[in-house]
Formats: C-alpha cells, structure tokens, sequence
C-alpha cells in the first residue's frame, strides 16, 4: 500500500475503499470483504446512511485500530453547535473512539463555525484530521483565510476528463492534498471505451479502471473506488502494483474536458 503523509503528519493510504451509494443492508459484507483483500481506508459519510454498518465491519475484523484509516462527512450542519453534536452522533454510529478524517461534505450552512466546531474536535482527540469536500477555489480560500488548521483534505470530483489541475496547484502551496471522488466517473463519457485509455491499457496488460486509478495516484491524488464486487475491488488495489510511462500520463492529461460529468459546481 502506498500512504500520503498529510500537513499533520498523519499518513493516509492513497487508495481506499468508498460506500457511497452502499445499500447498508449490505455495507458490512462489502467492508469486510475490502478489508479481507488489503484495503485500510474506508470513506463513509453521514448521509450514506452506512456509518454504523462500517464500524461493525471494522470491528470485527480483527485488524488494529490503529492501521485503519476512517473517513465520514457532516451533513447538514449550519453552525457550531449542531456541528459538535453532529461529530458525537458519528461517533457513536460508527462506534469508534475516533475519526481519523472529518470532511464538511460540502460548503452549506455557516463553513466556518462549522470548520470551527471540527477544529475544537481535532484539538479534544476526537479526529485524526478535518478537511473539506466539493471546495473549488473561492469556498476553498475563504475557509483558508478563516481557519486556524489548514485543511489536511480536499475532496473533489476528479477523474482523467475533469483533473482539476488549478485547483491541485493551490492546495498544493496551501499544504492540502487532494482527493478524488468518483475517480472512475460512474462509467460516464464511456470512459471504459475510450481509445486512448485502452491503448495504454493493452500495453500494460492492464484494466481501462486500473490504468485510469494509476494516473490519478501517480499525481499523487487519492482515491476511493467503490464496487459491491470483490474481484473488482481486487482490481482496483492492484492499480498500485505498476506505474505509467511519463509520456502516457502527458496522454492521458489531453482528455480534460473542463467540466463536470455530474452537473457538480
């Protein structure tokens, strides 16, 4: 496995296990299954509704805390007071004695009291690292301007046809580093068909998926698949057992198209 070593020295696997969209009837068979395969980082979020399937997976697991790395997200939250409520109430879905990375899922409600209650949070034990999720630029300045911890994270939409090169370029000199969600795009823009990706591909015996994780690693991007499926969860963490040519990742950078898939900001 390969880490990331955030602005606090904390270190975070560069490719995770994600549950968006997990149904949590079956998140705690998925979890354990990723676990089982090599994974040790596991993204959740308050509004997936899975917390507590995840921190059951991780329990019984049988794997030390301390070589987990969990992530989930606020949701909803408008100010201080409810943010702090809000971290206790993860918390105890999840059954942990801590988080290791909190995120603002995305830049509603009062950020920076919300950012703030994360802080008081941060500096009590209770999270490992805070960041933020869907900060482009301004949102992404304004809580640096306000804040007294800089973010550790950044998740965005990031993907081979929206790499999100400013805005990695600015995290970059702040000391943020970027995450990706959706980093195989749901299979939009026909991703799995695209002629270049295959090519390269073919030349690596390798999957359009594995290719397309390894050029967001090699940028020193994380990311978080998600698959129900344990072969393609198998897949998905052997994108870490190569690398690509200099000349394929300038290849792979053409296929930026400036905008979202999702109709995202």
């Amino acid at each position: 496995m390969e880490y990331i070593t955030l602005n606090n020295g904390v270190q975070m696997p560069i490719l995770g296990y994600g549950t968006y969209q997990t149904p949590s009837s079956i998140t705690e068979r998925c979890v354990s299954d990723a676990l089982n395969i090599g994974y040790r980082s596991i993204d959740t979020a308050q509004c997936y509704g899975n917390e507590r399937e995840v921190g059951l997976a991780c329990r019984k697991s049988g794997i030390a805390r301390s070589e987990l790395f969990i992530t989930t997200k606020l949701w909803a939250c408008r100010g201080y007071r409810d943010t702090a409520d809000s971290i206790e109430r993860s918390l105890r879905e999840l059954n942990l004695d801590y988080i290791d990375l909190l995120l603002i899922h995305e830049p509603t409600g009062d950020v920076n009291e919300i950012y703030r209650a994360m802080e008081t949070a941060y500096k009590d034990g209770k999270i490992r690292a805070i960041g933020i999720s869907n900060f482009l630029e301004d949102m992404y300045l304004n809580i640096v301007n306000h804040c007294k911890i800089v973010p550790a994270i950044n998740q965005v939409e990031t993907h081979v046809f929206r790499q999100q090169r400013k805005l990695r370029e600015l995290e970059a000199q702040i000391g943020t580093k970027h995450e990706s969600w959706s980093p195989l795009c749901c299979g939009q823009n026909n991703i799995f068909r695209n002629t270049t990706l295959l090519e390269i591909a073919s030349n690596h015996g390798k999957s359009v998926a594995q290719v397309v994780l390894r050029f967001l690693t090699q940028n020193g991007i994380i990311v978080i698949p998600k698959s129900t499926h344990i072969e393609r969860m198998k897949e998905n963490l052997a994108s870490l057992e190569f690398d690509l040519h200099a000349d394929e990742m300038r290849e792979i950078e053409r296929l930026e198209i400036g905008k979202s898939l999702f109709g995202w900001w």
